[in-house]
């Protein structure tokens, strides 16, 4: 029987151009031992003694040097199952707004970056979870339903 783990986290980044939301896409190098040269958001795992949110916004700031202006966890878990491991994982995921017009300092773990809308950042996506992810922050938390208020994490 497959253990169940969750000690992944994963955190959508948005910002805006004027008023249009843009979504930040990371390219994993192609030196990567798991899923070289995709496309992906932040994705890490939790540290022992870290809290998921501790997680999130340490991976945050060591694969893109930003420190968000709002952060927001989302109501949305992606889950996968590991063949090698023989684990069902459950992925904690979060959003994180940051300033406009900003580039990040990408860690050794990607070396290409943009910033797209969110039609271009769905198809660049190779993970379900991602997509939904993606789309669960450009309709609540951008779109400034109530789930953005009642998500959202003081910083």
């Amino acid at each position: 029987m497959p253990n169940i783990i969750c000690n992944i986290v994963e955190v959508c980044i948005f910002s805006f151009d004027n008023k249009e939301p843009l979504y930040l896409m990371m390219r994993r190098s192609k030196t990567e031992n798991l899923y070289p040269n995709t496309w992906q958001i932040v994705t890490g795992s939790i540290e022992p003694g870290e809290t998921a949110t501790q997680g999130a916004l340490r991976e945050l700031k060591e694969e893109t040097g930003y420190v968000p202006q709002k952060f927001w966890i989302l109501p949305e878990i992606n889950s996968f199952y590991s063949v090698k491991t023989d684990t069902l994982n459950h992925t904690i995921m979060f959003a994180a707004q940051v300033p406009p017009k900003t580039n990040p300092v990408l860690s050794d773990e990607h070396y290409q970056f943009g910033w797209y809308p969110i039609n271009v950042a769905r198809s660049m996506c190779v993970w379900t979870g991602q997509i939904e992810a993606l789309d669960i922050v450009h309709e609540f938390i951008v779109g400034g339903k109530l789930t953005a208020k009642l998500s959202e994490i003081p910083l």
